[in-house]
């Protein structure tokens, strides 16, 4: 009879390479869990942006609210854009909030209205029930007498909208460039960085750089009338935007070019021109307006400012393919005029920018551009367009800029701006 076989330990037949074959086997297939773990949690994020009707019952309408970059308006709109600030980064949704942004401000008969776009980043498979649950903490907090703000009961929810009407919503307001101050030192300039200038604008003819321009308006550049002195057909031109020539942001062609009425080829007054976008251009990071100053906006000498464009390096010199930046000074219209300067050749509606020693200075083919200045909190405010000058950056020979203040009430009627 036989014995039934006694049960003992067998022998393990794994090989080394099996036990590696297997170890790598295993960790990738945990590799790749986590991998998909991480694109669902943070990459798979897309951005969803909704505008929300509030109402403020201790305000009441002022007109300084619709004037743009008024002090009363930016200080009301940092007030709400904290209140949601803090709701949100203190909710559940903290890790998918972004950032607000007032867009205006509605008189109502009880208060004030405000209408706010809100930026979120969620998982595209949860956008429904984020958003509801984005719906819910706002309006529960609202309800709280501490809350500035209160729902609107006329449009009570948040409303999505697409991501290129937000964006241009979200760039919309003027003079957001640069933080200043960073430079070193256009004819000893330097290149700028993408976002530092966003208004600047190339105008050319057959793809050659001709004159810069600034964006003053979603259709709407701000120029120097002399550059258009050779070529005054409007076909005959195109607009690109950019740090680069080469290789623009965006390009536009161009519809109309106003010039001013009393400007003449052969002297330096009234220099100054406005040209018509063919079709509006979205607002992005990139891609923004200046801001105009009203007539009473005043500037002192040795006030720092700033001249951009793609003109020569130097005189005579090479032009660049990316946006220049140079630094430069206010000079009192006074010391220009004396007679070992321009000798009374700068009048009322001119400034003056630069150094009495020379070298910075705006050259050849800045023509048309911006000279701006940092106001109240890095507001950018367009305070002169490049028009003239001898040679560049010659001593005693500073450049002179169309003072746009001069002529704030004719750029209104052109494009009521």
């Amino acid at each position: 009879m036989y014995q039934p076989g006694i049960l003992g330990r067998r022998k393990c037949s794994w090989k080394p390479w099996m036990v590696a074959l297997t170890t790598t086997a295993v960790l990738l297939v945990l590799a790749i869990i986590i991998g998909l773990l991480v694109y669902f949690l943070v990459y798979d994020q897309k951005s969803h942006y909704y505008q929300g009707s509030f109402w403020i019952p201790s305000i009441t309408y002022s007109p300084d609210l619709s004037v743009e970059q008024s002090r009363h308006q930016r200080n009301l709109k940092q007030k709400l854009i904290n209140e949601i600030d803090v709701i949100f980064q203190r909710s559940s949704l903290k890790y998918h909030y972004v950032k607000s942004h007032v867009v205006n401000f509605r008189p109502s008969h009880d208060g004030l209205k405000a209408d706010i776009l809100i930026k979120f980043q969620f998982p595209h498979y949860n956008v429904g029930t984020l958003k509801k649950q984005a719906d819910s903490i706002l309006y529960k907090k609202l309800q709280s007498t501490q809350s500035s703000l209160k729902r609107d009961v006329s449009l009570p929810h948040l409303r999505e909208i697409n991501a290129a009407q937000a964006e241009n919503i979200l760039n919309s307001d003027c003079g957001l460039g640069m933080e200043y101050p960073p430079t070193a030192r256009i004819a000893n300039g330097k290149p700028a960085d993408k976002a530092s200038w966003p208004w600047q604008s190339s105008l050319q003819v057959d793809g050659i750089h001709f004159c810069g321009a600034s964006l003053i308006g979603s259709q709407w550049l701000l120029t120097s009338a002399h550059c258009f002195d050779t070529y005054k057909n409007p076909k005959l031109w195109t607009v690109s935007f950019g740090t680069t020539l080469s290789h623009p942001l965006i390009t536009r062609k161009i519809a109309s070019i106003i010039i001013h009425e009393n400007y003449a080829s052969h002297k330096h007054d009234d220099d100054i021109a406005v040209v018509k976008l063919s079709r509006p251009v979205l607002f992005s990071e990139n891609l923004r307006r200046v801001c105009l100053p009203d007539t009473t906006f005043q500037v002192s000498p040795k006030s720092k400012v700033f001249v951009t464009g793609w003109g020569a390096l130097k005189a005579n010199g090479p032009f660049p393919n990316s946006l220049q930046e140079v630094e430069i000074e206010i000079i009192s219209n006074d010391v220009c005029n004396q007679v070992n300067v321009y000798g009374g050749a700068v009048s009322s509606g001119m400034i003056c920018a630069g150094f009495l020693t020379g070298k910075l200075d705006a050259c050849e083919g800045d023509s048309g551009g911006p000279l701006v200045i940092s106001h109240d909190r890095n507001i950018w405010y367009l305070l002169g367009i490049v028009s003239w000058g001898i040679d560049c950056g010659k001593e005693n020979k500073p450049g002179i800029y169309t003072r746009v203040t001069h002529y704030r009430d004719w750029i209104k009627t052109k494009t009521n701006i």
